[in-house]
Formats: C-alpha cells, structure tokens, sequence
C-alpha cells in the first residue's frame, strides 16, 4: 500500500485525476475543468468523455495554452447528454454563463448559426451566417445545432421553393436568369419569371419548414422516394431517403436549447447501498448544467422518503433561489406539505411535478442518465472500493482465511429461452477489469433452461482459466450445486471460494442471502459494505450479460419484430421504415421520435419503443 503521508501533493492529483479519467464514460457531453478553488478554468465538449479528457494528459500535447490549463486543473466535472449535438448547445451555454479563462470567449450570439429571410420586398433572400448583428435586417430561424444542417437545409428549400439566395447587388444587376435557375434552383424573381403573390406562397412555404410545420414536405419526400425505388432507380431513392435523414436532423428538438422555462430537475437513484441525487438547473428554457450529491440516507427507507428528506434539506440549507417548477423522479410522500412550506418560506409559488411530457420528459431523462452515471463512477472509486473489500474479509472470516482480490461473476440472460447469453465480470480491488470481461453465446441446450446454461459457461470457462479467489454465482442453492458439480468435474472444486448470491424476500434488493457449499447461509444487513460489494459485482454481470442478449435478439430478430406488434399493420411498418431509412435507424430512435411519425402517435410509439428495446 502506498504510504500517503510520504506523497507529494503533485503525486496525489496526478493519483486522483488518472484514477478520475479512468472512470469516466464512453457517452458524449461534457467536462468542466476546475482549478483548486472550484472555479471553472474551462469547458469543452466531447463525443466521448473519457477519450476527449484523457488526451488533455498526453505527453505529445505542445501547445502552451494546453500545458497550463493542465498544470492547473484540480478536478474534472461531466455532464453526460444523449447526443453530440446536446453536448455542443450545453457547452455554448455553460461558456456564456461562466465565460472561463481557457474557453475562446465568444461575443454575443456569433458561435451560433441562424437561417434568415431578408425584409426586402417582393422578393426576400434566403441565406444563413453566424449572428445575428452582421446580417440585413429580416426574420431568423436558429441556432441550428450543425453548419453543415444548416448547408443541406438551405439546398434542400432552394430545391423545393426555389428561394433566391444571391445578394441584393447581384440581384439587381440581371438581365437574364442565372444558373440557378437553369437547373431549377430558382425561379428567377430578378427577372420577372415569377409573380410576387407565387413567390411569397414560397417564402410561407420555406417559413413553415423551419417552423418545423413541414408534414407535406415530409409526404412528398416518401411518395418520390417510393415512386423512385419502384422505377428501380435505386440512386435517386436513397438521395431522397437522405434528405429524409436531414430533414429530421434539423427538425431535431433538443433537449438542452429550444424551450422556455425556469426548474430544477431532481433524479434519485440507489445501488449496492448507495444514493445519489442530482439536480439538473434549467433556466430561461436552457440547461446550465447539474451537480450531484450523494446524501447520507437510510437505504431501507423508499427514494421517495429519502427524496423528501434531501429536497427539504436543499432548499432551506444549501439554495437561496427556487424556480418554478421542481420535477422529480418521484412523487414525494408529503408533496403537498413541501410544496406550502417551500412557497411560505421563499415567498413565491413553485409547481412539483413528477408526470412530466415532451421537453420536460427530456431535461428528466438527462438528470437520470447523470445520476445513473454518478453512482457508477462513486462505486468504482478506490477508497470505497477498498473499504467494501476489507468489510467482505471481516464477514468471510469464518468461511474461508484465504485473502480474497480477484472476484469473478457469472449471469444468464435470456427472453423465455431465446438468444441466451451467458456473462462473466471480473473485479479486484483496483475495480471492474474490463479487459476480462467475457461473454458466452449458449448452444444445444433446452431454452430456458438456466441450469444448463449456467454449467456450459463454467465448463467453457475454467478448463481454460485459472480459477479466482471468489466465484460469484447469481442464483440460489440450484446454481450453487450446478458450480459445484463442474468444479468438482474439472477436479478443482477446492481451489476456489464459491458463492451464490440469492434474492430475499419478496426479491427486493438488499435482502439478498449469501449461499456456501460447507457453511450456513448469511443474511447481512441492508448497510453492510460486504453486501454492497457482492451486490455491485451481480447488477455489473447482470448488465453486462442483458446488453449482450438484446443485442443479439434484436439482430436475429431484425425487422420482422414489427410484424408482431399489435395495432402495426403493413402501412404503418412501411411508414416507419420509410420515415427512419431503415431497421437499425428505427432502433436508434427515441419513444418520442416514433411519435412524431404520421399515424403512430404516443401509445402505439410507446409499445413499438418497448418492444424493440427491451
């Protein structure tokens, strides 16, 4: 063990920020540099946050500006987002907010892209350009969230509207129409080729499409692209299903910038003993940012109660400012009360809400995805982890003297007996160990059968490997007399501590009992750390194994899922095809995007969504 008092404080933060790097994930959002005193020395955005911070700390880096943002970097905050595209808009907004040292700071609105349509009159322009102050007065659409959307946009309404897009002094210097208008690109207002009442239904035409009111664009892209591809001219359809994706990814609400209102989003979360809460600030229609808490709780109190307890806490101890809105994860106990003495004591009304829709649902998604996220990082720390080994020792004392590190897990995941995947995650005191982890596609069994499963996965896996110090088995007595007979077979059944870990009464997580071969069973209590170690160890090999099933029921399913589907005819499986440019395209879309289809609507697009997905 490192002596920590003989370290030098440049060695501690070198420790603490390899070990910090190490835990962050591969989801896109983004980091916030911090100095000693907690300010913000700089905010980026990251497609994936542990690639993206981890090249901060490379040897080859050169440039100075880079090298003394490191040198004075103390800890790194993450905001996770669902897209690239959220994590560009929420760094714009956490830059304007906190404008931070290291960050080129930006004036007024010029990182943006908007897409404007000229005043002059009868014939407006349609262009784009970064700002709003350096173009001719008219009406903007914006921020686009991509210049290169924007780009495709605006080619995309000079084809359908044909919109003049040139400037007004080459505008009134022709005599004869343009190339533009050659390849029906424009309809040559310069010269009078088209009256001022057609050209203004194009200009409502093209502002109703950045609107987003655009469902006959949408129409009349699927009848050519159908119309195309029965032609056999197979070239123009899948340019038209492009557009297709381009005219979704433009319409793309996001979550992070494009609504009013004031809230802060609060998601609660426990596993393996431990409860994170986060509060997500959302003001003038605009995430800020979050920041999560790990409040120290009764685990055998419901989230609710412990929610409760926390909220009340926030508000009258840590906050002087209260929104709104409050939306939660969950409904409080005592909502009402909250509620009254939150608006006696600021002096102001605040609506909590739990039922939430639409862009809402999205900011508590992303609060979620953060809290989920904190807790996985939190229990992969060192110290924690360290502790929670040390506590599995003092409980095994009477079981076994050996030391135990290394801990491999084993779980069976399957959907009644299809696709069955068998998973294996190892763990030492150092964490997870990613590069052990093994997954094993189950053959020539019954489906269904667990036991089966279970005793082929083993068999595969320790005639070629050395056993560990602890074999974790999810299941009860059955699994644990399965591991025992092919350890026994392979005549290494000695050479290893085997144990199931069963769930209690009524299945609830904490009430798990602990199953030996040669000892009586152990029933540890909810806060014991032993438990909260074993525990962690079975939810990562049950996640581990479940991803891995689903990825290849929904591969063997392909889309022949849809014909199942109750209330999902041959039209509306074309429609949805048709409208996402194929099966694995579907499969990435979000419940609300199937919504959002012409004729699903939010039940149908809610089952379709489980379905697929689970």
């Amino acid at each position: 063990m490192v002596n920590v008092s003989e370290s030098s404080p440049i060695d501690d933060k070198k420790a603490r920020l390899k070990h910090l790097i190490q835990r962050l994930p591969n989801l896109p959002g983004v980091y916030k540099m911090l100095g000693k005193n907690g300010d913000i020395l700089y905010v980026g955005k990251a497609k994936s946050l542990k690639s993206r911070v981890n090249s901060y700390f490379a040897k080859t880096i050169d440039h100075p500006k880079t090298r003394a943002l490191v040198a004075r970097i103390h800890d790194i905050e993450t905001i996770i987002t669902r897209s690239e595209t959220e994590a560009l808009l929420l760094e714009q907004n956490l830059i304007k907010e906190y404008r931070p040292p290291y960050n080129v700071l930006l004036r007024d609105d010029k990182s943006y892209l908007y897409v404007f349509i000229s005043a002059d009159k009868p014939y407006p322009r349609l262009a784009y350009g970064r700002g709003k102050g350096n173009h001719q007065k008219g009406r903007f659409f914006g921020p686009f969230p991509s210049a290169h959307a924007a780009k495709e946009t605006l080619v995309l309404m000079q084809k359908m509207f044909q919109m003049r897009q040139c400037t007004n002094t080459f505008f009134n210097q022709r005599k004869r129409p343009c190339l533009e208008y050659q390849i029906k690109r424009c309809r040559a207002p310069c010269v009078g080729l088209v009256s001022a009442e057609e050209y203004a239904e194009d200009v409502n035409n093209t502002i109703r499409f950045l609107k987003g009111d655009s469902s006959d664009i949408h129409t009349t892209l699927i009848e050519k692209m159908e119309a195309s591809a029965e032609e056999l001219d197979f070239e123009k359809a899948v340019f038209y299903r492009d557009q297709l994706s381009m005219l979704r990814e433009v319409q793309a609400k996001q979550a992070v910038y494009t609504v009013q209102g004031e809230a802060d989003v609060i998601a609660i979360a426990s596993q393996a003993g431990m409860t994170c809460v986060n509060v997500l600030t959302v003001r003038g229609g605009r995430v800020l940012g979050g920041k999560n808490y790990f409040p120290d709780v009764d685990s055998s109190e419901s989230l609710a109660d412990n929610l409760s307890a926390f909220i009340t806490s926030f508000y009258f101890q840590v906050t002087d400012d209260l929104p709104a809105e409050i939306m939660l994860t969950h409904e409080l106990p005592d909502q009402l009360a909250v509620s009254e003495a939150l608006a006696t004591h600021f002096g102001s009304k605040v609506v909590i809400k739990t039922n939430v829709r639409e862009h809402r649902a999205e900011w508590l998604d992303l609060a979620k995805l953060n809290t989920n996220n904190a807790l996985k990082t939190k229990l992969g720390d060192y110290l924690e982890l360290h502790a929670r080994f040390g506590a599995l020792k003092d409980v095994l004392a009477d079981v076994t003297d050996r030391t135990i590190d290394r801990v491999e897990c084993f779980d069976i995941s399957h959907t009644m007996g299809e696709a069955t995947i068998g998973s294996c995650v190892v763990f030492d005191q150092g964490g997870s160990r990613r590069r052990d982890y093994r997954q094993y596609a189950i053959h020539d069994i019954v489906g269904g059968d667990d036991y089966a499963a279970m005793k082929q996965v083993l068999t595969r896996r320790y005639k070629k490997q050395p056993l560990p110090d602890l074999l974790l088995i999810d299941g009860g007595k059955g699994q644990l007399g399965i591991a025992k007979e092919v350890l026994t077979e392979l005549g290494i059944l000695g050479d290893t501590l085997l144990i199931s870990v069963a769930k209690g009464e009524g299945r609830k997580a904490g009430l798990e009992v602990l199953h030996f071969i040669d000892h009586e069973p152990l029933d540890l209590p909810m806060d014991s750390k032993a438990l909260h170690l074993l525990m962690h160890i079975r939810d990562e090999a049950h996640r581990f194994a479940i991803t891995a099933h689903r990825k290849k029921r929904d591969k063997r399913r392909s889309s022949s899922v849809l014909e199942v589907i109750p209330g999902l005819g041959e039209k509306r499986r074309r429609d949805l095809l048709n409208h996402f440019g194929g099966m694995q395209q579907l499969l990435g879309a979000s419940q609300q995007e199937l919504s959002g289809v012409q004729g699903i609507g939010p039940v149908l697009a809610k089952t379709v969504y489980k379905v697929l997905h689970e």
